[in-house]
C-alpha cells in the first residue's frame, strides 16, 4: 500500500528553505505534494533561486486539484490555503504542514490532520536531524516569522531544551 501524501503549504516551505533545511521534508516524509497555488506563492519573489530549490527537490511534487472549484469551499482562507485543504479533500494525506492559526482551526474544525513548521523541526529533533531547535526558532524570528512567547516556550519544552515551568 502507498504511503499517504504530506501536503505542504507556503510558509512552511519558505521557512524551512530560509534555514536551508528543506530537505527535512524529505527525510522525514519522502514526498511532500504542494498544489500548483502553492507553487505559484513559492515562486513570487526570489523566482530564480526558488525555482532551483524546486528543481533539485525532486521530492517536492507539485499537484493540481481534480476540480479546481473545490477550493471555493475554503474561501474564506487564503487561495494557498484553501488549495491545501482542496487538495487534501481529494487524496486524503498523511497530514497537511501548515502554520497560519485561521487554517490550522478550520483543520481542527473539520478533523485533518496538521503540523507547523515547528512540528516540522520538533520531529526532526526526535529523529536526530537535528541536535535543537532553539537556534532555529531564533532564526525563523528574525526572518519574520511570527512566533509568540508561549509558542517558542512550549516548543522548547517538547523539544527538552528547557525545563517545564
Amino acid at each position: 500500500m502507498p504511503i499517504k501524501p504530506v501536503i505542504s503549504n507556503n510558509s512552511p516551505l519558505v521557512a524551512l528553505w530560509r534555514l536551508d533545511l528543506l530537505s527535512l521534508l524529505r527525510d522525514l516524509y519522502t514526498e511532500v505534494w504542494i498544489p500548483r497555488e502553492v507553487e505559484k506563492e513559492f515562486l513570487g519573489i526570489e523566482k530564480k533561486s526558488r525555482q532551483e530549490v524546486l528543481n533539485n527537490a525532486s521530492w517536492i511534487k507539485t499537484v493540481d486539484l481534480i476540480d479546481s472549484e473545490s477550493r471555493s469551499v475554503y474561501n474564506r482562507l487564503d487561495p494557498g490555503e484553501a488549495a491545501v485543504f482542496a487538495l487534501a479533500d481529494d487524496h486524503n494525506p498523511r497530514f497537511i504542514i501548515i502554520d497560519e492559526k485561521k487554517a490550522r482551526q478550520e483543520a481542527s474544525k473539520i478533523g485533518l490532520p496538521y503540523k507547523g513548521t515547528i512540528g516540522v523541526l520538533l520531529e526532526a529533533k526526535e529523529n536526530g536531524l537535528i541536535d535543537e531547535i532553539k537556534p532555529l526558532l531564533i532564526a525563523l524570528k528574525r526572518n519574520g516569522m511570527h512566533l509568540d512567547a508561549s509558542i517558542i516556550t512550549e516548543a522548547l519544552q517538547q523539544a527538552s531544551e528547557i525545563q517545564n515551568a
